[in-house]
């Protein structure tokens, strides 16, 4: 049994089962891909892959368990890489970040910065998507952990680490009525206006939505998006008003918006750190999450991976 044949298996059944496709991912050839995976099935005693002819159709019943246990052999072969690199070169190497555009163009860029400053060899890499793709990515092994504020606690391979909490502003053009009010604002005044805010699946739109529900306020959602700057944008051009998560308004760049405090109106939310409960991360993983949430130390990251290990 050689590892490549455990990574030709995961690579079929990841791209669909489509032989073809996971060949083009490894640069090899589909023959090799097919030889490989039945003198492995030859040696296993079982058919992994239920075929019609030449082509792939499913994955058998043993075949499910055998990709799983495969999953988990490639994950743990990554690494006992990782020791080695971390012993041989310890600020060199690349670090693998999940995200929401709002975490990448407004929690991050600080960390980011002072990260360059530690470790300017370690390669960088930001991956955007919206919580459930960027969760996927960590438990597939294309990053090394997720930033978000939605979808990591559904996540049962993950363990979610607490990171900041933070809530939200109404924008609206200068001079528009909301603007005027001589008192807080509250979820009938913002009802009263087409709104503008994030899509279901991203930064907390699940409080919003529940604040509304509670208040008896049913908002005119105009338009969503899965960027802050994109409901700026249309706020900016008359479309309506827009909730925003507070650190997405900035006042030297957002001339033209005014930004009222919301955060009487909504529960706050948390971004999390989700990483995989059997990762081994390296050392300059560990100094780019404690410099993102300083309370996050080695000792505090290594003890929720382990207590996520525990059933």
């Amino acid at each position: 049994m050689k590892l490549q044949q455990l990574r030709y298996l995961v690579e079929v059944a990841k791209q669909g089962l489509n032989v073809s496709e996971a060949a083009e991912t490894l640069h090899t050839s589909q023959p090799g891909i097919s030889k490989q995976i039945r003198l492995l099935e030859d040696e296993l005693g079982i058919q992994v892959f239920i075929r019609n002819g030449k082509r792939v159709v499913a994955v058998s019943e043993p075949g499910k368990q055998v990709l799983r246990i495969a999953e988990r052999i490639l994950r743990e072969a990554k690494n006992l890489k990782r020791v080695g690199e971390e012993f041989a070169s310890e600020a060199e190497g690349s670090l693998i970040i999940a995200t929401t555009h709002t975490q990448a163009r407004y929690a991050l860029p600080e960390t980011i910065r002072a990260f360059r400053q530690h470790y300017p060899n370690v390669r960088l890499q930001l991956k955007q998507g919206n919580p459930t793709q960027i969760c996927d990515m960590v438990v597939a092994g294309e990053a090394d952990f997720a930033i978000a504020t939605e979808g990591i606690l559904l996540y049962k391979e993950l363990a979610a680490l607490p990171c900041h909490s933070w809530n939200r502003s109404v924008v609206a053009p200068h001079g528009h009525p909301l603007t005027e009010l001589n008192r807080p604002i509250t979820l009938a005044d913002i009802g009263a206006y087409p709104i503008i805010t994030y899509d279901t699946a991203f930064t907390g739109r699940t409080r919003i939505n529940h604040a509304f529900e509670q208040a008896g306020v049913t908002p005119n959602l105009v338009l969503t998006a899965i960027d802050t700057d994109v409901i700026k944008t249309y706020v900016g051009i008359g479309l309506g008003v827009g909730i925003i998560a507070s650190m997405g308004y900035e006042p030297e760049r957002d001339r033209d918006l005014a930004a009222l405090d919301a955060s009487h109106l909504f529960e706050p939310s948390i971004t999390k750190i989700g990483i995989r409960k059997d990762a081994y991360l390296r050392g300059f993983a560990y100094t780019f999450i404690e410099l993102f949430a300083p309370h996050l130390t080695r000792a505090k990251v290594d003890e929720a991976i382990l207590a996520g290990q525990q059933p």
